[in-house]
């Protein structure tokens, strides 16, 4: 019995780690494409669920999906009902899982195949290169989930006479609460439903549960999933929270659905499919985990946005809003966790640019020292954000984006600070030729807040060009002021400090400029370096 239970312990533990394999392979060989998928094809939380369903079907992981959803949301791109589609989706795609190990792990001799699956995957590991090695990992993990469902079954076997459904709770309402909690721990302890309804699979298949019974544990463990969403929001933003509440409220009504409709649900089949419960339990187990996910979504989605403001207002934000969409849990994604340093440096542009513009504008403006002192918080707090991010060498794309944020969170934080500066704003609103150079930077500034990023080359050469006609003006007002001094009607000291208030606006002018640069969609580094000289 001792060996039974190592055998089946140690299958359970192959089937997690080629799950795992499979999840991470696919992840790197799919993941821009699904992103860019995710994106497009989520514009309701109609079309959210098709999409969540079929991106966990790719990657065979609800919580990746998910934790890329909250991303989104962070980095402004969809809105929480849009994400709660998509979260909705992954439940019904996660149970993809179960209808490979049904179909596949108990109909074929899984030692045929599966073994040379995973030195197929091993060789092209070891000697592929990018995508190629990725994909030898999804291949590899994809062989040892068979590997260890064959060895659960191997294990079981040891354990007939001994472990039957009589060992378990009866089929009995109070019998189901406990076996639907036996469900929730085994999800706890894995860490994976997919790995759990895996072992009520191969424990249905040698006969030491009943159809029911496993029904009840598969339904516990589609509610255990959610002890990992809770614990991805530790630590987490509110939209993170907001997500795991979401997921934590949803499971649990679907399955209280689901222990109602697992007798009619049953009856329904024995009718409709005699035979079906002695000759192919397995396929009547999954078909049940996906109708009563497939019930969960239908049911709760015309409610959607409801049951969204009802979590928005039970997870209210506080805080520097400037700083909500910094999520410490989108870290292990660099290129989520940029999206939302993408997102929080726009919404600080706005706030500054705004600001700027009305200071720019009035005569007696005078600076919000608290707005200032948030926005210079906002900063900090970004840029140590972006300093925890994981950038690999070799990923040129993200390192380029990287860059690009750390140079305009630098611009920004130079703009805030000069929005000190009272003395010099004042000098520029009484002289004309500064006045008007400040009411055309103002506009800029205006436009640059309301524009959708990342630029396009040409809006990018057009705050270039505004930003270049403020240096020739600047050239020109220098030299009409030294000139109205050799003429005596400016003393040299007043002198000084026009040119000195047209100075200082031309490096605000030159910095909004090198904002708006870094945020546009511009990439070729000659064209920086030209222009770096031009300016």
């Amino acid at each position: 019995m001792i060996r039974g239970i190592l055998q089946a312990g140690g299958g359970l533990g192959l089937f997690l780690l080629g799950m795992q394999l499979l999840t991470q392979g696919l992840r790197s060989v799919a993941d821009d494409r699904l992103r860019g998928l995710i994106k497009r094809s989520t514009r309701s939380p109609l079309q959210g669920v098709a999409t969540g369903c079929l991106s966990t079907a790719v990657v065979q992981s609800s919580s990746a999906i998910t934790v890329l959803a909250v991303g989104f949301v962070n980095a402004g791109i969809l809105s929480f009902p849009e994400a709660l589609g998509i979260i909705f989706g992954a439940n019904i795609g996660t149970t993809i899982t179960g209808w490979f190990v049904a179909l596949l792990g108990f109909n074929l001799q899984l030692d045929e195949f599966a073994m040379p699956l995973v030195l197929l995957g091993v060789i092209f590991k070891i000697f592929g290169r990018g995508k190629c090695e990725a994909a030898g990992t999804a291949i590899a993990g994809f062989g040892l989930i068979f590997v260890g469902i064959s060895t659960m079954q191997l294990g079981m076997t040891e354990f007939r006479g001994i472990v039957t459904p009589d060992t378990f709770p009866p089929d009995t309402i109070p019998g189901r609460l406990l076996l639907v909690l036996i469900g929730v721990v085994i999800t706890v302890v894995t860490q994976s439903s997919s790995a759990g309804v895996a072992a009520a699979l191969v424990a249905l298949h040698a006969n030491s549960i009943s159809l029911n019974q496993a029904a009840a544990i598969v339904i516990g463990m589609n509610l255990g999933t959610t002890f990992t969403a809770v614990l991805a929001t530790v630590g987490g933003n509110v939209q993170a929270r907001r997500t795991g509440f979401a997921h934590v409220a949803f499971n649990s009504l679907t399955a209280i659905g689901a222990f109602f409709l697992l007798t009619p649900f049953l009856n329904t089949v024995v009718a409709l499919w005699p035979g079906a419960e002695a000759n192919s339990p397995e396929l009547v187990l999954v078909g049940f985990h996906t109708f009563f996910n497939m019930v969960g979504v239908i049911a709760i989605l015309p409610f959607t946005r409801a049951f969204a403001n009802v979590i928005e207002r039970m997870f209210p934000e506080r805080g520097n809003l400037l700083v909500k969409r910094l999520d410490k849990n989108q870290l292990s994604t660099p290129d989520a966790a940029l999206d939302a340093v993408s997102a929080t440096i726009h919404d600080i542009l706005q706030v500054v640019f705004h600001e700027l513009s009305r200071w720019l504008r009035l005569p007696a403006a005078v600076t919000d020292e608290q707005l200032a002192q948030d926005v210079e918080d906002a900063l900090d707090q970004t840029q140590q954000y972006l300093q925890e991010i994981p950038i690999q060498a070799e990923d040129q794309i993200t390192d380029h984006t990287f860059l690009a944020c750390v140079h305009t969170l630098d611009h920004l934080r130079r703009v805030n600070r000069r929005l000190q500066d009272q003395a010099r704003l004042r000098t520029c609103r009484a002289e004309p030729e500064l006045s008007n150079m400040a009411d055309k930077l103002a506009v800029a500034c205006d436009r640059i807040a309301e524009e959708i990023f990342p630029l396009s080359p040409e809006q990018a050469e057009a705050y270039h060009d505004i930003n270049h006609q403020l240096k020739t003006d600047m050239r020109t007002f220098r030299a009409q002021a030294v000139s109205t001094a050799a003429h005596g009607q400016l003393t040299p000291g007043e002198a000084i400090k026009h040119m000195d208030a047209a100075r200082w606006l031309r490096r605000i002018g030159y910095h909004v400029w090198r904002v708006a640069y870094h945020m546009s969609a511009q990439t070729n580094e000659d064209t920086l370096d030209s222009r770096r000289k031009r300016s």
